[in-house]
């Protein structure tokens, strides 16, 4: 059964009448008797009888009563739940980011989106720049954050969210000048991540000590001092206040790129970029990025849909 024929079904019994019924429906007399007749057709039953009163259900109409009232229920109930996530009262946004991005920016991000949209719940993925982008395209998440390059005809819009200084973080008693060369980083062992393809390039093989699956078992194990590491700044002093850092020289920034799939987006993703504070082809927001000396926002591919979204309030979070 129609939603819209339950609804038709529903008025009669209520208001007792085809008349009644078409004038709270706002509908002509003949259109809703067309569509109980065609009910009545469908189910292979008569619906309603004449009596003194007007029309009154048949038992197979008063058997419908109580599914036709479920049916309209259920469509109300859905059509709130779409309204809800179309006004960004709930829903579900998945994250997906590499181990280095997860640690920083995503927290402050993913604060930021909390404090916009306290409905929404936040589902965090994280995996190499190949796993996160895969999953991408796969529809697995909406929102990737990653510092990889990409691909060959890659579909995805990027959206370069500048970089993050990456630093020597480490609790040993190495005499180390700050900014260290890069030329001197053999001097120090590092606790390196599996699967970070991006320092690798930048670097080389570094000198290894240890391999680790989990940042948080690299931030356990520097802590430990099984050796240095090379992480963000910020991110060094968060979780290790008591470490040194040193600069690197010349200095190192891990890109934040900030991708989605191409096309229409949903309001979570669109308050994303957002609270980001990216934009698409927006030249004046561009030409801000360059005077304060931040990298500049690079236009995402010519096919992204995203328009700056402007009900949604700015966010203190700025890309560095």
């Amino acid at each position: 059964m129609e939603p819209r024929a339950a609804e038709y079904f529903l008025a009669v019994v209520e208001h007792g009448g085809v008349t009644r019924a078409a004038q709270a429906l706002y509908l002509a007399q003949p259109s809703l008797s067309e569509a109980i007749r065609r009910l009545e057709e469908e189910l292979g039953v008569v619906l309603f009888e004449r009596s003194g009163r007007g029309l009154v259900p048949t038992p197979a109409g008063r058997a419908l009563v109580e599914p036709a009232r479920r049916i309209v229920a259920d469509v109300e109930r859905a059509r709130r739940t779409v309204e809800e996530v179309v006004a960004l009262r709930a829903g579900e946004l998945v994250i997906a980011a590499v181990p280095a991005l997860a640690v920083d920016p995503l927290p402050e991000l993913a604060a930021a989106l909390r404090r916009r949209l306290p409905g929404v719940r936040l589902v965090l993925l994280d995996g190499t720049a190949e796993g996160v982008e895969a999953d991408l395209r796969a529809g697995r998440c909406e929102v990737a954050l990653t510092d990889g390059p990409p691909a060959d005809r890659d579909p995805l819009c990027r959206h370069d969210a500048g970089g993050r200084e990456i630093v020597q973080v480490t609790t040993g008693t190495e005499d180390l000048p700050d900014p260290l060369p890069r030329s001197r980083l053999a001097e120090v062992p590092l606790v390196t991540e599996l699967g970070d393809s991006w320092l690798r390039a930048e670097l080389g093989e570094p000198r290894t000590a240890v391999e680790c699956a989990h940042r948080q078992a690299l931030w356990e194990l520097v802590g430990a001092g099984a050796g240095a590491a090379l992480v963000s700044r910020a991110g060094a002093a968060r979780e290790l206040p008591g470490a040194r850092t040193v600069g690197l020289d010349p200095p190192l920034h891990r890109p934040v790129v900030v991708a989605h799939r191409p096309g229409p987006l949903s309001p979570a993703v669109a308050a994303f970029l957002e609270v980001a504070g990216l934009g698409c082809g927006d030249p004046q927001r561009a030409a801000q990025s360059s005077s304060s000396g931040r990298a500049p926002i690079r236009t995402a591919t010519s096919g992204c849909a995203w328009r700056k979204a402007p009900t949604i309030p700015a966010t203190g979070w700025t890309a560095t």
